[in-house]
């Protein structure tokens, strides 16, 4: 069997070495794997639309961002694998892969088991585990303006620096700032494929506790954020409970479409990857996508 694998050389956690080790371990398996390396932002869709036309199994090993381009990019219905690179890599452990890359090729090269899950889709663009209109969008530009080293995004204590940072600027306060249509007003808005919502470190943040990868989009909208409440929204986060019946926030789940619009242009995000400033979102939920290789359970 022909394999391709898909490498974001820049990702945090790539080097020359590990790829030759992922390879080694993919090829383990029987299959003929030839590697393709992504050279910009992008590259990936494109490599990811020849290879699915080419090969029978497609492999990538990066990060979220490069994870995400190939889910836009894919063409054929191939199954695909996820080997972590990336610092956070939330795809790959959602779906219950080692965090170690070369664990992580092991357990793929190991088993034939596909798993089919749904995807979101975004103003048109897919998304695997999250999307976000708001606050954690403007948190990840402010992470991405920090820089990247060597392509590498700065690791969590950066992300808990910028958060700190936006809520001090605003008092600890969110006004409603955007519209569920037709569920009401929200200070931002965070749309879930699945549960964990996205990591820090070893921890979950279980923003929308009953996502999941077979059904359709989950939301969680709090109406408008004070200091008080941040304490609250924290246990709601790591702990998965709280937010589906508060009638502080709205909780939509298992939707095939939510409409947001927006008061002003709002920075949104599409797996931790900034999309730029929009005036209104349209999330859809894109069933039985994708079929994906896991390990062994």
């Amino acid at each position: 069997m022909a394999s391709a694998l898909i490498v974001n050389p820049r990702a945090t956690r790539v080097t020359p070495e590990l790829t030759v080790a992922v390879e080694r371990e993919l090829a383990a398996s029987g299959d003929e794997v030839h590697t393709l390396l992504t050279e910009a932002p992008r590259h990936a869709a494109d490599l990811a639309a020849a290879a699915s036309h080419s090969y029978e199994r497609l492999y990538v090993f990066g990060g979220d961002g490069v994870f995400n381009e190939v889910v836009n990019g894919i063409e054929e219905d191939v199954p695909v694998g996820f080997v972590p690179g990336g610092g956070t890599s939330v795809l790959s452990r959602v779906l219950g892969l080692p965090r170690e890359p070369v664990g992580s090729a092991r357990a793929l090269a190991r088993t034939r088991r596909e798993q089919t899950i749904s995807l979101g889709r975004v103003n048109g663009r897919r998304f695997t585990f999250s999307a976000g209109l708001g606050l954690d969008a403007e948190l990840i530009r402010r992470v991405d303006e920090l820089g990247r080293d060597d392509g590498g995004r700065p690791g969590d204590i950066a992300f808990v620096r910028a958060l700190a940072g936006i809520l001090a600027r605003r008092g600890g306060r969110l006004q409603p700032a955007l519209t569920v249509v037709g569920h009401g007003r929200a200070a931002f808005a965070l749309v879930a494929n699945c549960d964990p919502y996205t990591y820090v470190g070893p921890l979950a943040v279980h923003a929308a506790p009953q996502a999941r990868f077979d059904a359709g989009l989950d939301l969680v909208a709090p109406r408008a954020v004070a200091p008080w409440q941040l304490p609250r929204l924290a246990v709601w986060a790591f702990a998965g409970r709280g937010q589906v019946s508060s009638p502080q926030t709205i909780y939509l789940h298992d939707r095939d479409e939510i409409e947001v619009e927006c008061d002003g242009p709002t920075p949104l995000q599409a797996d931790g990857e900034d999309l730029g400033d929009v005036h209104s979102a349209r999330f859809e939920a894109e069933r039985d996508a994708l079929r994906v290789l896991v390990g062994d359970t």
